[in-house]
């Protein structure tokens, strides 16, 4: 290992009191930074929460990435990039409450998606119906035809609170808007597509 020493960053203190590993800011792109804001190395993943590529990164390499946004090194940004109905429903879901918790919420949907499509396809007329209904009523219907109220309220984001966000369509608007402006400008057309120091990495 004498070769890297040159290589290695030394770790960067947290503010006193906090850790980095619980840091979250939002940040200009509206994606959520886990650890240093101001981390030497900086990660962002474009996910999809209907990608099964982005289930398998959430589940294997996430835990290892996050030992390193411990150390203030490296931080870790997710953004959205929406491929459908579902996804963006998930998307106003996992932001609905403190912004601490978007990653957790999401990885933890994530590990939930097999079960999300299963109940979709059992639930495909009602599935269909909050398609075509009013944009104010449609995602609720989603979520619920997914079974997505029940898996959120049990992580802490009351039944009340998810239909506040729901049906708060000019946020849902703004985070497929900007989604599209973000593949557009940046060039991702796929998920998941990760960016180191604003360089687009082969995956």
């Amino acid at each position: 290992d004498g070769d890297l020493e040159g290589d290695v960053i030394a770790p960067i203190e947290a503010p006193d009191g906090s850790n980095w590993g619980d840091t979250v800011t939002v940040s200009d792109f509206d994606g959520y930074v886990l650890g240093n804001p101001d981390a030497p190395l900086k990660l962002v993943e474009y996910a999809s929460h209907t990608c099964g590529g982005c289930a398998a990164f959430a589940a294997q390499a996430k835990p290892g990435i996050k030992e390193y946004v411990a150390t203030g090194v490296v931080s870790f940004e997710q953004r959205n990039l929406v491929r459908d109905p579902i996804d963006l429903t998930v998307a106003a879901l996992v932001r609905c409450g403190a912004k601490e918790n978007m990653q957790v919420l999401s990885d933890e949907a994530w590990g939930f998606l097999p079960q999300i499509f299963e109940n979709v396809n059992r639930n495909q007329a009602q599935y269909e119906a909050a398609g075509a209904a009013p944009m104010e009523q449609r995602f609720v219907g989603i979520a619920q035809a997914a079974g997505l109220i029940d898996f959120f309220a049990a992580r802490g984001l009351s039944a009340d609170q998810q239909r506040a966000c729901l049906t708060d369509t000019a946020t849902i608007e703004s985070i497929a808007d900007r989604s599209a402006e973000q593949g557009k400008e940046l060039n991702i057309q796929a998920t998941p597509t990760f960016i180191l120091n604003d360089r687009k990495l082969d995956t």
